[in-house]
């Protein structure tokens, strides 16, 4: 995950050059040099059989990396736009990490951006109310929705029970077309106190 000074951008950037403009080749390099392999030799140069997910959350301060937090797992909603772009079986990919083959593995990834939307509880991340019923879910088109913040009521309506109640992911041949459609099913979908960010991804 890459911000910009408090801005924050989750896409689906797999690969070598993340398609977050401010993260260009360069920029990516300094991450691997600076961040990624100093972590590595790390782990190594203290005897740690490391085998899973290391998350970095990252800022860019004038034009340096510089590292916000580190994650055993990955992130949330990060997961939600990088999971929806893999094409290769995830628990083949696991399987193999488990059993030190991950260099076996041939990853493939749709190319196209995927952008998240994340609904939230009125008053989050302070004091919210949970029970409020959700209206809409059916509603909505090529959008993934991730539930986080929901559950069945005794009645059978799904109700928030969380702060974070939805991510929506959606897939698109450009940022602003997958925005879009993250955005429409934002929209689409409808409970009491319903909060969600509406510039994400415009100051890029």
């Amino acid at each position: 995950r890459i911000g910009e000074g408090d801005k924050g951008l989750n896409t689906g950037g797999m690969g070598a050059v993340s398609p977050v403009p401010f993260a260009d080749a360069s920029f990516m390099e300094k991450v691997q040099k600076k961040i990624v392999r100093p972590t590595l030799e790390g782990l190594k140069k203290e005897g740690i059989p490391y085998t899973g997910f290391i998350f970095f959350g990252l800022i860019k301060v004038e034009e340096e990396p510089y590292v916000i937090e580190y994650n055993v797992r990955m992130g949330d909603p990060e997961t939600e736009v990088v999971v929806p772009r893999l094409k290769t079986d995830l628990l083949e990919l696991l399987a193999l990490a488990g059993e030190k083959r991950l260099s076996e593995a041939k990853t493939e990834f749709d190319e196209r951006f995927a952008t998240t939307v994340m609904l939230v509880s009125g008053g989050y991340p302070g004091s919210y109310e949970k029970g409020k019923t959700i209206s809409g879910l059916d509603a909505v088109k090529d959008t993934v929705l991730f539930h986080a913040g929901t559950k069945n009521s005794e009645a059978g309506e799904i109700v928030t029970n969380g702060g974070r109640v939805i991510a929506l992911t959606a897939l698109g041949d450009d940022m602003p077309s997958a925005l879009e459609k993250s955005l429409d099913a934002a929209k689409s979908i409808d409970f009491e106190g319903k909060y969600y960010r509406k510039d994400i991804g415009f100051d890029l």
